[in-house]
Formats: C-alpha cells, structure tokens, sequence
C-alpha cells in the first residue's frame, strides 16, 4: 500500500522549512522552472554561498527539496510527491477534516 499522508513531524519540518521569506522564494523559483536546478540558485539570491547552503539544507531535511550530486555541483529539485502531500493537508484546513 501506498503511503498517501505526511507524518505530524513531516508535516511540521516542511513549515519550519517554509517559515523563512529566503527558503519560500526558493521553493517558488524551483517549483516555477519546473526542473533541477545545478548551481545557479546562488547567482538568483543577493546572498553568500553558504547561506543559501543552509537554507536548502533545511528544505532537503524537510523531504520538499532533493538535492543529486552531479560532477562538482549539487542539482535541486522539488519533491513533487512530497509537495502533494503537503498541499493535500493544507487543504483539510478548509474542510475542517482532519486527514
């Protein structure tokens, strides 16, 4: 059987991932291009390196983004699985049924 819900703790990683304006506009952009992006996402941001490491470190630990080593870089994709999941559980918020 195929597992179609989020635990409580994944559900709860994937709002602390989303409750910074940075890993939001990460999520956006990668979801809008709709493929992995290869290093590019700190030209995108006016931040260091190893800022948006750390942002999408957590967005990986929170299962919404998967990174895949390629060469020297790291490729980001969202987890569209995941995504789906989360979003079928924002919407029992205006169902007021709980999953």
């Amino acid at each position: 059987m195929v597992n179609t819900k989020l635990s409580i703790e994944g559900i709860a990683k994937i709002f602390k991932a989303l409750g910074h304006p940075t890993r939001v506009k990460i999520v956006e952009h990668l979801i809008k291009i709709d493929s992995c992006v290869c290093g590019e996402i700190v030209n995108i941001f006016p931040f260091s390196q190893s800022t948006i490491s750390q942002h999408l470190k957590l967005l990986k630990d929170s299962g919404i983004v998967h990174g895949e080593i390629a060469g020297p870089k790291t490729c980001y994709c969202i987890d569209k699985d995941i995504l789906q999941k989360f979003k079928n559980y924002v919407q029992t918020f205006n169902t007021g049924k709980s999953e």
